[in-house]
């Protein structure tokens, strides 16, 4: 149906409509809601024509959707109305430090990560997902972990509710944040240290999952992936530089990840991951609660090494707690603007293999989200740490702003 015809349609229904009921005032009424609704249909055919011409039909991100615990903007693929889904999300923060160790006073301004989500649906049952990130502003930040990374990339063969296969590169599914890293999903600014110290945000092996629900409330993971390659010096990155991620890994490990879920109270997710290889294992417990404008999620983890020698990094452990109230929840006002507390105690070098302790960086953030929009927030936050990883004689005290969405 083209437009011609449309208006065509448009104009012999209102000479009816006119001849019909005359010119009192409920009449042009009922004449002003037949032009608006058929207004609608006339754009809703003119969309739907385009859609058949282009072959792609548009689809926005639905916050309250997660398909197998990721992001509502990874999860997009799963939910388009077109085979092919571009998605993902983006952040810039402002910073300031102030320490006692006033040779570490600094601020920073950055583009922290432009993230494209793209996949497609070779059928309902075969669906390509992948993310690729641009970090630190791009390749050419200096030194210090920035790039350009496909972060994960795979298939997923839907076979029902109980039984899913994923193959390739994928998000390891160790504690809340690994999987869930959009920053709307997260009050702070920064991630949590828990998630880049203890479990590496973001950590994605190559392997084999399958996945699924037991029974109607309780969800699973078992995955076999590429082993962590720690490093094999001393320093509270250990085990972040060890990530395989998607770049070449010569003589991969093999390592064993499993994951349990119960969603069986309304707004509560709680479970426990386990990962294992040759010479490291890893658990967490989590838990997220959503409830009347009340949030309340968090971690906590711990890693043992074997076969370490000298300097060698043997315990580590750790996690945080964060509390939030959305103010608006009590008003008539539509939108979010949660305040929240978080306290984190981070530990990556608990003990060395030589029995020399550490003590653990202790961190306590004050701050508030708005959003003005569900899939865009804006933050500002206040962090105290009474040490940080390179000299405990040092306490900081730093304050962020920052902007995320996603699409």
């Amino acid at each position: 149906m083209n437009t011609s015809k449309i208006s065509l349609a448009l104009t012999s229904m209102l000479l009816v409509s006119s001849a019909s009921f005359g010119d009192d005032k409920a009449d042009i009424q009922m004449l002003k809601e037949e032009i608006k609704q058929l207004k609608e249909t006339t754009q809703s055919l003119i969309d739907e024509t385009s859609d058949l011409k282009t072959g792609f039909s548009y689809t926005t991100v639905d916050t309250k959707e997660s398909h197998s615990g990721l992001g509502a903007a990874a999860s997009k693929v799963y939910y388009s109305k077109s085979p092919l889904s571009i998605g993902g999300y983006g952040e810039m923060y402002y910073s300031t430090t102030n320490s006692t160790n006033d040779t570490k006073d600094s601020s920073q301004t950055q583009v922290k990560r432009l993230i494209t989500y793209l996949g497609y649906k070779f059928s309902d049952k075969i669906i390509l997902n992948s993310e690729i990130e641009y970090e630190g502003g791009g390749v050419t930040a200096s030194g210090n972990g920035d790039a350009v990374v496909v972060e994960f990339m795979y298939l997923d063969f839907l076979i029902n509710k109980n039984y899913n296969i994923r193959l390739g590169n994928m998000l390891i599914p160790m504690g809340l944040t690994n999987q869930r890293h959009e920053p709307t999903l997260l009050t702070t600014v920064q991630r949590p240290r828990t998630a880049y110290y203890l479990i590496p945000t973001t950590w994605n092996e190559s392997g084999a999952m399958i996945y699924g629900k037991i029974m109607e409330d309780w969800e699973y993971k078992l995955a076999g992936v590429s082993a962590l390659q720690p490093d094999d010096t001393a320093g509270a990155k250990w085990l972040r530089k060890g990530r395989g991620g998607s770049f070449p890994i010569a003589n991969p490990g093999f390592a064993g990840v499993a994951r349990l879920d119960y969603t069986g109270i309304n707004g509560l997710l709680v479970g426990a991951s386990l990962y294992n290889d040759s010479k490291i294992t890893m658990w967490d417990v989590h838990i997220n609660y959503e409830n009347s404008g009340v949030r309340v999620y968090g971690t906590y983890t711990q890693t043992k090494r074997s076969g370490t020698t000298g300097t060698q990094v043997k315990e580590m452990s750790g996690g945080f707690i964060n509390v939030s109230f959305d103010v608006l929840s009590i008003t008539s006002i539509e939108k979010k603007m949660p305040l929240f507390i978080q306290y984190e105690s981070v530990n990556p070098q608990k003990k060395l293999a030589n029995e020399t302790t550490f003590d653990p960086v202790n961190i306590t953030t004050v701050g508030i989200n708005f959003f003005p929009h569900e899939q865009v927030v804006l933050k500002t936050e206040y962090a105290m740490a009474n040490n940080d990883f390179t000299d405990t004689k040092t306490k900081s005290d730093t304050f962020s702003v920052s902007l995320g969405f996603i699409f």
